[in-house]
């Protein structure tokens, strides 16, 4: 089936057999690859993207449930050499380690804070809670999910 869909900006339209999920669509038609595939359960959380301004688990969603939408992956998130300022602030919080699921977290970030711009400790550790990283005790995370609320409550 041919599907058409807006990603980071640009047009994509590409023939996908009917059962491609999403993640598939976005590193292998699209060859966007900072989306990972994790745990092929959806329980990880490392590939997740933005789908019409909302935090989505790509291997849960099929590439043709998203056709006409606008998707957002790590890749188009910074405006191009600014970085966006969840990514600024994991980078100067250290909030990660080997880096494999920060994609997915700062897309569900960046989703998270455009619900909630004021959070608190809690509420952001509520927010991710459905991204895993196995490297990190996940306070550098939150300080990083907390230090963007406020560059982006102190832009607005």
């Amino acid at each position: 089936m041919q599907i058409a869909m807006t990603v980071n900006g640009g047009g994509q339209s590409h023939e996908v057999e009917p059962r491609t999920l999403l993640v598939q669509y976005l590193r292998e038609s699209a060859g966007l690859t900072g989306t990972k595939v994790g745990c092929d359960t959806s329980s990880c959380g490392a590939c997740t993207v933005l789908v019409d301004g909302e935090s989505v688990k790509s291997c849960t969603m099929l590439a043709a449930q998203a056709d006409g939408a606008t998707v957002t992956t790590i890749e188009g998130l910074a405006d191009g050499p600014n970085w966006h300022a969840v990514q600024q602030a994991f980078h100067e919080h250290h909030g990660l380690q080997c880096g494999y699921c920060t994609a997915g977290m700062i897309m569900a970030a960046v989703g998270f804070l455009d619900e909630n711009p004021d959070p608190t400790d809690r509420e952001v550790r509520l927010g991710l809670e459905g991204n895993l990283c196995r490297c990190t005790g996940y306070q550098n995370i939150v300080a990083a999910v907390l230090g963007a609320a406020n560059t982006m409550k102190a832009a607005r």
